[in-house]
């Protein structure tokens, strides 16, 4: 009975991994050792574990001499190419070169230099063209300072309606203060905002005290109602109500 079909997928689980690592590690280095004695081949193999351990095979006396043979054979092979791209690679720095330079001769021209090599037809052309780069500078200069002068305007417009609103607000302030201001300015600074309405004097007076008399018994043998009924109309200047 035959093995199954081994899935080619990293192995999950670590000892496994190592285990098939190590098998198949071992296979490898002798397979490469078979080829190199039974087919006369120059055989190296270069192996780096998950841990970078290093694991190598060389059927030669030094590993160097087969890089280095190997390097040199990726070189000329790269040499080999190299001629029809290079050739395509100069055709396009010819061209990009040549742009370049017409590039630069015009500029100096724009700028009034290197005039004398120009004929007549060149220098109207340039001329032309310096006109029309000036009417499109000035066009673009207008248009900036028109765009400007309504941004100006527009912030003028804003600000006098906040001023007109703020005013509004000023002015309902003082309109509500008025009769305020108009009622202190009638009572003067010595009104009171509250007054009582005068007592009727046949209602109720207050009766006047007379520190010198005395409650109680009068040992003097003097009539106190008497005495009492004096300083009353003495204080007053007439008799109390309920007197009478």
């Amino acid at each position: 009975m035959g093995r199954g079909k081994v899935e080619l997928k990293r192995i999950e689980n670590k000892i496994n991994r190592q285990v098939t690592f190590a098998k198949r590690r071992n296979g490898l280095l002798k397979k490469a050792y078979e080829l190199s004695v039974l087919c006369d081949a120059e055989v190296a193999l270069i192996i780096f574990s998950s841990r970078g351990k290093l694991y190598e095979f060389s059927s030669t006396s030094s590993m160097m001499k087969t890089l280095e043979k190997y390097q040199k054979y990726s070189y000329n092979a790269l040499e080999t190419s190299r001629p029809i791209n290079d050739a395509q690679n100069y055709q396009e720095y010819v061209r990009l070169k040549a742009k370049v330079e017409v590039l630069q001769r015009s500029q100096r021209n724009l700028l009034g230099e290197d005039l004398a090599q120009m004929n007549t037809t060149e220098l109207e052309q340039l001329e032309n063209q310096l006109e029309a780069a000036l009417r499109n500078i000035r066009s673009t200069k207008t248009q900036f300072m028109l765009d400007q002068l309504a941004d100006l305007h527009n912030r003028e417009t804003v600000l006098v309606e906040t001023n007109n609103a703020l005013r509004s607000k000023l002015e309902e302030t003082n309109n509500s203060q008025i009769p305020v201001r108009l009622a202190l300015e009638a009572g003067g600074p010595n009104m009171h905002y509250t007054r009582f309405p005068p007592q009727s004097e046949g209602f109720f007076q207050p009766m006047g005290v007379n520190p010198n008399s005395q409650i109680g018994f009068n040992l003097s043998g003097h009539d106190d109602a008497n005495d009492v009924g004096a300083s009353s109309l003495n204080m007053h200047g007439f008799a109390s109500g309920w007197m009478l």
